[in-house]
């Protein structure tokens, strides 16, 4: 079981996602370095969070297109 994501971190990361979605990869790595130039996040902990559930959200895109 994984950790359950707030409204918070769900709403903003589908913001980000929806707004750029060519420029985050499947990477964690990589999206926790674009996260903070794109919002205006304080905490290390929630621009983690976000962005590991951006890396989700790439992965699951990239299984739909390549399903259909």
């Amino acid at each position: 079981m994984g950790r359950i994501k707030t409204r918070l971190i769900k709403r903003t990361a589908l913001t980000l996602y929806n707004s750029n979605k060519d420029i985050f990869k499947p990477n964690f790595e990589e999206n926790k370095k674009i996260v903070p130039t794109l919002a205006d996040i304080k905490s290390k902990k929630l621009k983690n969070i976000i962005a590991g559930y951006l890396t989700r959200l790439v992965r699951q895109n990239k299984q739909k297109t390549f399903i259909e």
